[in-house]
């Protein structure tokens, strides 16, 4: 007797065994197929196959006769399985065995039946209890949700607020800088002058960085009205001190207002899910990581104390531009000196500087000249090793294929002995030529640094001209006005 769901190549793979002796009973037969079942999980991974083929693998195969199962024995030594009976008649079972038989399967079908709705019934009401399980966990957590958006949305609010005044008295604060910068720069002209030369200056290259008569000057320029600026200076520096202050809680503010954006945006998106909503998936393992770095009081304390640092920092700003405001007042009584003797200087250091440059341009040509005459000599000497490897390659297939002359036919004669001269001479030039070239490439490696060094001095030289000619002496060609002292333009 075979199962449904066997198919005959997992079930006849190996040869049949012999058929057994003695048949087993009703009942042992019974008990051996009372647990099984016609459908194993294994077949999911089994190919398809039709309904017919099934069924005709479940009927019961018949007996083979003897001789087909022992081919080698002849049939006269072949002993017979079942022993003759009188009248030819053989019983294998009884009727009351095959009644007992069919009870027997019809109350375990019963019973499985009667288990199998039990268990339905279990499962519609585990079912049941799941749905609405999620349904209220769900509601709880969307709830949660939306009182967490609220919160948000109160403190970023109140965020708004405060950056908006932060930025007002940031820009009146910086207003009163450029007031300050202008001070410095008109009111004591002679000396903002000076020292913005001189920092100009700080930006010249290389050789051209000396302490010249040019410098001296400024020096002289900047000691002479120093007592007069530091008032001015060290209201400056408080005003940036303030600045800074005041763009760093400013960044406090848009960084956790920018925090507050995501975290509204990312906390709607969540309230707004639903189980039918497009881009959800399975993240495995996710509740079991807590990325969390702050608890609901800390939270909203964190945004609480930037909001009072912010507004510290511009009653502090707010103070400050009324001080600053009565210090421009004060400070609109210097003149300026020794303007036109740094003039002198500068106007002298230029010409200087011109002259070296056009000197610089001279040797720079000279030298793009050689560079360019000693390149194409190394073009030359690359050619001639070129065609020589040529020649060498010829030389060297004609001794290989000489090599392959038989018995005697070898023989070292004269054009043996040459192409052996040949090959050895070329090698010798090549090796020459190879020196050559080494000698002209680091010629050229010196030619072009000695360019680089020209051009990098021409650069220092157009760089110091510059500075000199158009940022301190543009800025020295006038001096500011009445109104530019007091700071209002």
């Amino acid at each position: 007797m075979e199962l449904y769901g066997y198919p005959l190549k997992a079930k006849f793979n190996q040869p049949r065994p012999p058929p057994p002796k003695v048949l087993p009973a009703t009942s042992t037969m019974a008990a051996s197929y009372k647990n099984r079942i016609p459908y194993h999980p294994e077949s999911f991974s089994m190919p398809w196959m039709p309904n017919s083929y099934y069924k005709a693998a479940a009927l019961n195969p018949t007996l083979s006769p003897l001789t087909e199962s022992f081919p080698g024995l002849p049939p006269t030594k072949i002993i017979p399985l079942i022993s003759e009976r009188p009248n030819g008649v053989f019983t294998r079972h009884t009727l009351d065995d095959w009644h007992r038989s069919n009870m027997t399967n019809y109350k375990e079908s019963e019973t499985t039946r009667h288990n199998a709705e039990r268990l339905r019934a279990d499962l519609t009401r585990a079912i049941k209890d799941v749905y609405q399980q999620a349904k209220r966990t769900q509601g709880e957590s969307t709830k949660n949700l939306g009182e967490r958006v609220n919160d948000i949305e109160y403190w970023k609010s109140e965020l708004c607020i405060e950056l908006d005044a932060m930025i007002r008295e940031t820009n009146s604060l910086m207003d009163m800088q450029k007031r300050l910068e202008r001070a410095l720069a008109d009111t004591e002209g002679p000396f903002q002058v000076a020292h913005k030369c001189l920092l100009n200056r700080e930006k010249r290259m290389g050789i051209d960085l000396v302490n010249d008569d040019v410098e001296k000057e400024l020096v002289t320029e900047i000691k002479i009205i120093r007592s007069c600026r530091e008032r001015l200076q060290q209201c400056l520096d408080t005003v940036n001190s303030q600045l800074m202050c005041n763009k760093e809680a400013r960044q406090e503010l848009e960084k956790d207002l920018a925090d507050k954006q995501m975290g509204h945006h990312i906390d709607s998106k969540c309230y707004q899910l639903k189980n039918t909503s497009r881009g959800i998936h399975y993240f495995k393992g996710v509740e079991r990581i807590d990325a969390t770095v702050s608890v609901p009081e800390t939270w909203a304390r964190f945004t609480d104390n930037n909001i009072f640092r912010s507004q510290s920092a511009r009653a502090t700003s707010a103070k400050l531009r009324a001080s600053t405001e009565s210090l421009l007042m004060g400070t609109a009584d210097e003149m300026w000196r020794q303007f036109s003797k740094v003039n002198d200087a500068f106007t002298s250091r230029i010409t200087e500087t011109a002259n070296a440059k056009s000197k610089i341009q001279t040797h720079l040509a000279k030298t793009r000249q050689e560079i360019f005459q000693i390149e194409t000599k190394i073009q030359v000497i690359q050619k001639t090793i070129k065609d020589k490897e040529v020649q060498l390659k010829v030389a060297q297939t004609r001794l290989d294929e000489r090599t392959r002359r038989p018995n005697v036919e070898l023989c070292r004669d004269a054009a043996q002995i040459r192409l052996v001269q040949e090959v050895n001479e070329i090698n010798e030039t090549l090796r020459n030529l190879h020196q050559c070239l080494r000698a002209s490439e680091d010629m050229l490696q010196m030619l072009v640094r000695s360019k680089g060094v020209l051009e990098h001095d021409l650069v220092v030289k157009n760089n110091s001209l510059f500075i000199d000619q158009e940022r301190c002496m543009g800025m020295r060609k006038s001096y500011p006005s009445t109104v530019q002292i007091l700071g209002y333009v």
